[in-house]
């Protein structure tokens, strides 16, 4: 008789090459916030993960929301940071004015963009993480 051995599809084992590693894997995963709490003993880690209740959805929402707000003021940033060298360059002599223009609405319209694509990722995925 043959045993089987069938990993659990809520269990996720890592057994690193390096038996050394077991403790910073541990706290690594326990340090990314993702609410995962995981167990070794020894020679591999164990990271139980939980089932996607109403709740935990609703957080990962929260936090899929956040990360897109973080996206969009990257994104507002790289905007401010390459108006302000326009300008700076328009001061300089190094660009026209008009030239200055052209530049600071096309750096709009790719901020807007890439804003857009953001805000139809998040709301990809909301829908995604919601569904049952």
């Amino acid at each position: 008789m043959t045993h089987k051995l069938v990993v659990e599809a809520r269990l996720l084992v890592v057994q690193p090459w390096d038996k050394s590693l077991i403790k910073a894997i541990t706290k690594a995963i326990q340090a990314s916030e993702l609410g995962l709490n995981p167990t070794d003993d020894g020679t591999v880690v164990r990271v139980p993960i939980p089932s996607l209740t109403e709740e935990r959805r609703r957080d990962m929402v929260k936090m899929i929301s956040k990360l897109a707000e973080d996206g969009r003021v990257h994104v507002r940033q790289v905007r401010h940071d390459l108006n302000k060298d326009i300008k700076a360059q328009e001061h300089d002599g190094k660009v026209p004015e008009d030239e200055a223009k052209r530049l600071t609405a096309d750096v709009q319209k790719l901020t807007d963009r890439y804003i857009a694509l953001i805000d139809e990722m998040l709301k990809k995925k909301t829908a995604e993480v919601m569904e049952v």
